[in-house]
């Protein structure tokens, strides 16, 4: 099981040799994503992918996604961003809202943050309940349960982020006229919250990491390594999920 344990790096890794193994393990999603998408090899349709992104603020998601999906063709991937939900999509039940964007059979979806709201702001705010958000653990766990069923391969990131490494980052931001936009008063208030959050985050990693929807908890203290991590494992679990389901991988050679 995935725990938080340290935001450094395991090894340090250069500039050189972050973008050799950046640039690697992109081309080698870009012939992974043709294959899913009939492309390649036999030309037909591969399972869905969904790659789920949580993490603290500031802790690099945007440039992980980036870097994901910079070799694909746009036309070919959906990357959607979630917020507070509206005031319609509170009178839902609070899974309904991302049906709408997750993948089919060929398609590969990016979710930067997802249902895992319910148990991270909306338990440490007071926006759900205590027997709403106790619950929505095991109904996440059979949801995703029911989308691996079907097929969907399910990777799910969090982001990890030392608490004087964010702070770095928030007053660069800060400083930054291009950047500042970026960081809200919400922003600076949920730091001071991050015990609690730590707290919603170790229930959320124990509760719903399963075996077919591992969760990833990536050291994002340095952004060249973490971006590479999260490239690398899509490529890996991708492989080792075709493999096992019998696909010929040399398809995408």
């Amino acid at each position: 099981m995935s725990r938080l344990g340290s935001a450094a790096p395991p090894a340090e890794l250069s500039k050189k040799d972050a973008l050799a193994r950046l640039e690697a393990a992109q081309q080698r999603l870009l012939r992974l994503r043709l294959l899913l998408g009939g492309q390649l090899g036999n030309h037909e349709i591969g399972p869905p992918l969904c790659v789920v992104f949580e993490g603290w603020d500031a802790s690099g998601k945007g440039g992980a996604i980036k870097r994901l999906v910079a070799p694909l063709d746009p036309r070919h991937v959906r990357v959607a961003q979630f917020a507070a939900p509206t005031y319609d999509e509170k009178r839902h039940h609070f899974l309904q809202r991302f049906w709408a964007v997750l993948p089919g059979w060929g398609g590969m979806a990016v979710l930067d943050r997802s249902w895992y709201g319910r148990v991270l702001v909306e338990r440490v705010e007071g926006f759900a309940t205590e027997e709403q958000w106790r619950r929505a653990y095991d109904e996440i766990v059979e949801f995703e349960r029911t989308l691996v069923a079907e097929g969907t391969i399910l990777i799910k990131f969090w982001m990890h982020v030392s608490p004087g490494e964010q702070l770095r980052r928030f007053r660069d931001r800060a400083g930054d006229p291009l950047r500042s936009w970026k960081l809200t008063d919400e922003d600076w208030r949920n730091r001071e919250r991050r015990t609690d959050y730590e707290a919603a985050v170790t229930d959320m990693i124990k509760r719903t990491d399963q075996a077919r929807a591992r969760w990833r908890v990536v050291p994002g203290d340095d952004k060249r390594y973490a971006r590479v991590a999260v490239v690398e494992h899509v490529c890996a679990v991708v492989e080792k999920e075709l493999s096992r389901r019998g696909y010929h991988l040399a398809d995408a050679d």
